[in-house]
């Protein structure tokens, strides 16, 4: 508890002056706002490719299978990318799948401008962008405490969940804009581009390689995957997880199901759509930055549980909800409880966990996070087609709530291991 500790008070007593300078750095600023223009162009493309499915007659089970699909890799491969980023130069890793997954949006373009585009094909190549993710992610989330400050860990987190929601605000207004003029077309080619900033920072400013540069064998694998779920097997680590995996599997189906809720229910527009999610984003946004502001006396878990308690009671609401003005307000409010429980697990996983294996370790919160979306879309998307989108999702909220209450009265119990606590310190 000592470093986390320490970053609490970092983060209440100088966390402005602390996030200022970790912007104005070379290679903390170069890598946030590369990371900044990707994820604008990937929030723009993830506005258009369900509204997309839509056009082409997809049901909404077709577009929980699409995230299905985004996601559903995490739970095979995202510890094998954890690996990677502890024993590999994640600079080629990122490079290199990044680079593949770029090509996707180009086929979108391609097959748009053929007039040949067909949902399957749609949903495959949400196949090959799930599986350079898992394999990439864990190098990508891992870049922040390898160029930060140990004392900056929580605030370098907590930027770039800034920089993250602002693209969900920024991405959906540009995707609105040219989906109403130039169609989804446009949205894919500006996430094609987008990658290219993001690729050249990975390859001139990221670090390479953290661990041994030697190839590990058949047994060296074994212990490494041996010693990441002795940490998933510690309760203070597995409540984080647990928290996050229920908030993907059940609430974060909303971000999913939105298009979906907005043209069925609402009868709206893309437009509408892209307001909806901007909205979400802003609420992650003001979520992220008023985390800057935490007393160092606020329990980290206390903070995550909440908060996931309280993103399910928003989602009761929002299928609750009768008028299309009110549902904005209502995802502002589902983003800034998803942000504050998300990041607050974040950091106390990265801040505790052993150093040498932060990599895996954060290959075990993606899995938490991705392995719930893929396995939420699913089941969401099969009680959508039965029930509807709105009693579908306040069928999850309640479920949420339920589920966050006990993992909470669980999770407050436990301690951090002494061995785990002096690693960290």
């Amino acid at each position: 508890m000592a470093v986390e500790r320490t970053i609490q008070e970092s983060i209440s007593t100088s966390g402005i002056r602390v996030s200022i300078g970790l912007l104005l750095s070379r290679r903390f600023g170069t890598f946030w706002f590369a990371s900044l223009l990707s994820n604008i162009g990937t929030w723009a493309q993830q506005v258009a490719q369900p509204w997309l499915l839509l056009s082409l007659g997809a049901s909404s089970f077709v577009i929980g299978l699409d995230a299905f699909a985004l996601n559903a890799p995490v739970l095979l491969l995202t510890l094998v990318g954890g690996v990677l980023a502890d024993h590999a130069d994640r600079r080629k890793i990122i490079a290199r799948f990044q680079s593949a997954q770029m090509l996707c949006p180009i086929i979108l373009v391609a097959l748009l401008l053929a007039g040949s585009t067909r949902p399957w094909m749609v949903v495959s190549l949400s196949v090959v962008v799930g599986v350079t993710d898992a394999l990439s992610m864990p190098s990508f989330q891992s870049i922040v405490p390898s160029i930060v400050r140990h004392d900056q860990i929580a605030s370098g987190l907590a930027l770039n969940s800034t920089q993250f929601n602002l693209s969900r605000i920024l991405g959906p207004a540009l995707a609105g804009v040219m989906l109403a003029g130039a169609g989804a077309m446009a949205c894919f080619a500006v996430s094609a581009i987008s990658y290219v900033p993001f690729i050249l920072v990975a390859v001139w400013i990221l670090p390479g390689r953290v661990g041994p540069p030697s190839v590990l064998g058949a047994g060296g694998y074994r212990q490494i995957y041996a010693g990441v779920f002795k940490i998933a097997r510690i309760p203070y680590f597995s409540g984080a997880l647990l928290t996050v995996f229920l908030s993907s599997l059940l609430c974060a189906q909303i971000v999913t199901f939105c298009p979906v809720l907005i043209k069925d229910v609402f009868q709206g527009s893309a437009g509408d759509f892209s307001l909806a999610i901007s909205a979400f984003g802003a609420g992650g946004l003001l979520g992220a930055f008023g985390l800057l502001f935490v007393s160092a006396s606020t329990d980290r878990r206390m903070l995550t549980s909440c908060f996931a308690g309280v993103y399910g009671l928003i989602l009761v609401l929002v299928g609750l909800n009768p008028w299309l003005r009110i549902l904005p307000l209502l995802l502002g409010l589902c983003g800034a409880a998803m942000s504050v429980s998300s990041i607050a697990s974040n950091t106390l996983i990265q801040a505790n966990a052993p150093v040498a294996l932060r990599g895996e370790s954060v290959s075990l919160y993606m899995l938490a996070m991705r392995g719930g979306l893929a396995i939420g879309s699913l089941l969401t998307g099969a009680s959508v087609n039965f029930f509807g989108v709105a009693h579908a999702l306040l069928i999850n909220g309640a479920v949420a709530v339920v589920a966050q209450m006990l993992v909470g009265r669980y999770w407050q119990r436990a301690k951090l291991p002494i061995a785990a606590a002096g690693d960290a310190s």
